[in-house]
């Protein structure tokens, strides 16, 4: 196919497609997923060999927020049916954190829900990444707080956080239907905060809030523009008790789709599959793999993930290893022009060089990725798959809200 040829080719040079050339991405049908899937891959062996980076959250403060976001079951007004509890003390997230960590993950995401972080909170979350890097000075911490003021990114640096999380999430045309508390401008404004501070970018959006394939394209155009060097694939959880509870759009073909447009759009950037994972790509998550670089171990803020074991066995069964916590995430030019961003305070655009929520879950590093040789891709004609379900009551069951882990008395799951 001329459009697959034309993209694996631009992004093996790591070029940007076109808005067109990602439409088409999306446009595909399902008895051309597998060369979708086989282009895609050849993409992200270019920049990240069969590497896998495995981040793991750790939900600081649950449930409560005062902002009105459609999709989150922590929003105002929710009646989801998640745990709820106010800050954790620094010892008892530093233990979820090693746990963690011991099932191979090399960054840790600190999630805090609230619009933003007051001075106090990043006080206690400053005393909280304290505790972690006194048990693992090598983890890399990455921090979700919401929205930041002035100096608060800078201070977060200062007290050793290697990245910070918060996801644009939609396009920006159709951002005041999902919010209204808050505004697009505010997220972006946020990324931009955090960037100029020095740490490294986290941004991402959700998938199958109602948008259209217009609105996917354009969020992650402008993720790029803004330089966000992880960008993490939410598929939205519909939980019961939130207005999207009823937006089952997604099949696991979809969502490999989407995330082949994501990996095209930025070749040589981290792309994690992040919330929802489970639910919608179901059996099909090892193809995933072939897509995107990176995900989260174990459980999400407010939903149950697989098994970590689960996950771990998944990478290495589908030929894949975990990334070691000595290896380089980015390749080494984009960690060049992430560290001049930082040196010099200000953000640079990768045009020119993170639960979901507003941050990590439904939420660098560097060195040269030696290019692999194309690996072959067979594809079998399937039936159509219908883009949506009816089948709510059965789907539904699928979501599994957290009972374990941090905020409780059962063994995290990692």
């Amino acid at each position: 196919m001329d459009l697959l040829d034309t993209l694996t080719a631009k992004g093996l040079r790591g070029e940007v497609p076109t808005r067109e050339e990602a439409l088409a991405v999306l446009a595909t049908t399902d008895d051309e997923l597998l060369d979708v899937v086989a282009a895609a891959g050849k993409v992200r062996r270019r920049w990240f060999g069969r590497r896998v980076k495995l981040n793991y959250l750790v939900n600081l403060k649950s449930g409560l927020c005062p902002e009105d976001c459609s999709y989150c079951s922590q929003r105002l007004g929710s009646k989801a049916e998640i745990l709820k509890y106010t800050w954790l003390k620094p010892e008892q997230a530093a233990d979820a954190a090693r746990a963690g960590v011991a099932g191979g993950a090399k960054r840790v995401c600190l999630v805090a829900s609230g619009r933003g972080p007051t001075d106090r909170d990043i006080d206690r979350v400053t005393g909280t990444m304290a505790a972690i890097k006194d048990a693992d000075p090598e983890v890399e911490i990455c921090v979700c707080l919401g929205l930041l003021s002035d100096n608060q990114a800078e201070r977060l640096k200062a007290a050793g956080a290697d990245a910070y999380n918060h996801n644009l999430n939609t396009s920006e045309n159709t951002y005041g239907t999902i919010t209204k508390t808050h505004t697009y401008a505010d997220r972006v404004d946020t990324v931009q905060k955090a960037h100029g501070a020095g740490l490294s970018a986290c941004s991402g959006l959700i998938a199958g809030m109602g948008e259209t394939d217009e609105d996917l394209v354009d969020v992650v155009f402008a993720l790029r523009e803004l330089g966000s060097d992880s960008v993490p694939v939410n598929f939205l959880i519909p939980f019961e008790g939130t207005p999207l509870a009823k937006e089952w759009n997604l099949t696991p073909q979809r969502c490999l789709r989407i995330l082949a447009m994501v990996r095209f759009v930025n070749p040589d950037t981290e792309v994690r599959i992040a919330g929802g994972r489970e639910v919608h790509l179901r059996s099909m998550q090892p193809l995933g793999l072939h897509i995107a670089n990176s995900i989260f171990l174990g459980d999400y803020l407010t939903s149950e993930g697989q098994a970590g074991q689960a996950d771990l066995d998944m990478i290495k069964d589908a030929g894949f290893e975990v990334e070691g916590a000595g290896e380089a995430t980015l390749p080494r030019h984009r960690a060049d022009i992430a560290e001049a961003a930082q040196a010099g305070g200000s953000c640079g655009t990768a045009a020119s060089a993170c639960g979901s929520g507003g941050g990590c879950g439904p939420c660098g590093g560097h060195s040269h990725a030696a290019p692999s040789t194309p690996e072959a891709a067979t594809s079998e004609r399937s039936d159509d798959a219908p883009e949506s379900s009816d089948e709510d009551e059965l789907r539904s069951d699928l979501v599994k809200v957290r009972r374990r882990g941090a905020g409780t008395e059962l063994a995290p799951n990692a």
